[in-house]
């Protein structure tokens, strides 16, 4: 597999360093940026061939990861179509939909949607795919391979599931960062200094994620394990109820999950 990344960012650079872990040759990878800096820098940390221009990148490749901002996807891909001759083409970009990229593509429906989240800057994301018309079995391993290289992967039956994997996974960090956010500020009104807090609130956090990932249990089995009648955290559990935690929650991934939906519309008509 010989794989071009259009756009040298963060995941990009997340991406291939995964697949050079993963056993993938550096020059079996090509990236293509506008950034003479970000140029250099992929150059320089992976050993990969880097070009200012789609063509370099593309003419030694299999399968093109596109890797830039959403605004950017509709001009990129008027200058890919001549290029492509019928080659695999993942896009990462949020509120892309596979029928309009095919569109601006020339009508090359060979694609395949992803939505990373950024716990892949450490090989620790989760990406839902979803496979257009076009591709083939082959492709689809292809495309585990490339965000498999990152962290797990999770391929949806329906396109429209994309905007909901954004909305969980993609937008779900920040509401994890959030709570981390707000135990730290608890703990500093208890007593605790903004260090110790810190310790406190990330260790609690990574802790609980791994006891979690490696229990069978749900998580209402795992939270009752430790909520003891009368206890205090049977306390500190009455106030979250309280406030609703639950349903703060779901407001926010069904907030965001109509905002997925408000930008793949607005990508398709034209407008940003």
């Amino acid at each position: 597999m010989k794989v071009c990344f259009i756009g040298g960012g963060n995941m990009a650079s997340a991406m291939i360093g995964g697949l050079l872990k993963s056993g993938l040759a550096a020059d079996s990878i090509s990236a293509a940026d506008v950034d003479a800096g970000q140029r250099e820098r992929l150059a320089e940390r992976f050993g990969i061939r880097t070009y200012d221009t789609a063509a370099g990148a593309v003419a030694g490749s299999d399968c093109v990861v596109l890797a830039v901002k959403p605004q950017q996807v509709s001009h990129v891909a008027a200058g890919l179509a001549p290029l492509l001759d019928g080659r695999l083409v993942v896009t990462i970009a949020a509120g892309i939909r596979t029928a309009d990229l095919a569109r601006w593509l020339g009508g090359h429906d060979r694609i395949a949607r992803a939505m990373p989240n950024t716990p892949a800057l450490i090989g620790q994301g989760i990406a839902g795919l979803y496979a257009g018309p076009g591709l083939s079995s082959d492709d689809r391993a292809r495309v585990e391979r490339i965000l498999g290289a990152v962290g797990g992967v999770l391929w949806v039956a329906h396109e429209a599931q994309i905007d909901a994997v954004t909305a969980v996974s993609g937008s779900g960090p920040a509401y994890v960062f959030m709570m981390i956010e707000a135990l730290e500020a608890a703990a500093v009104g208890v007593g605790f200094d903004a260090v110790q807090a810190r310790r406190l609130a990330l260790a609690t956090f990574a802790g609980s994620a791994n006891l979690a990932a490696g229990d069978a249990e749900p998580p209402a089995v795992l939270r009752a394990r430790v909520t003891s009648k009368g206890g205090t955290t049977e306390r500190g559990i009455a106030a979250l109820e309280a406030g609703g935690l639950h349903r703060l929650v779901a407001e926010a991934v069904q907030a965001a999950n109509r905002r997925a939906v408000e930008l793949g519309d607005e990508s398709g008509s034209g407008t940003r």
